[in-house]
């Protein structure tokens, strides 16, 4: 989730005030104020809007756990060996 730190830091770089980003927010300036200064964490909701507010967009990347890729490799694994196998001749053997 977004530190309080870094939702200051965005703001600052967008040059508005706390009470600016609230109202656009739909926020408290008061809550928006311990976001900043770590008392409260944001919900996701709420830290979306304000980083909407700032000019700011995030992006979310899907990573698997690792044990959850693991697991995943060895059905692939287990569906290879049991798949029938045929020893074909190298193409540039046939030539």
């Amino acid at each position: 989730m977004i530190t309080g730190e870094t939702l200051a830091a965005l703001r600052r770089r967008a040059g508005r005030t706390q009470v600016e980003v609230a109202e656009a927010a739909g926020i408290p300036a008061t809550v928006l104020s311990a976001y900043e200064r770590g008392r409260r964490q944001p919900s996701l909701a709420n830290a979306s809007r304000l980083i909407d507010v700032l000019g700011y967009s995030v992006k979310f990347d899907f990573v698997l756990d690792p044990a959850e890729q693991a697991r995943r490799l060895r059905d692939v694994l287990d569906l290879a060996d049991a798949l029938p196998y045929r020893a074909r001749p190298l193409a540039s053997a046939r030539r």
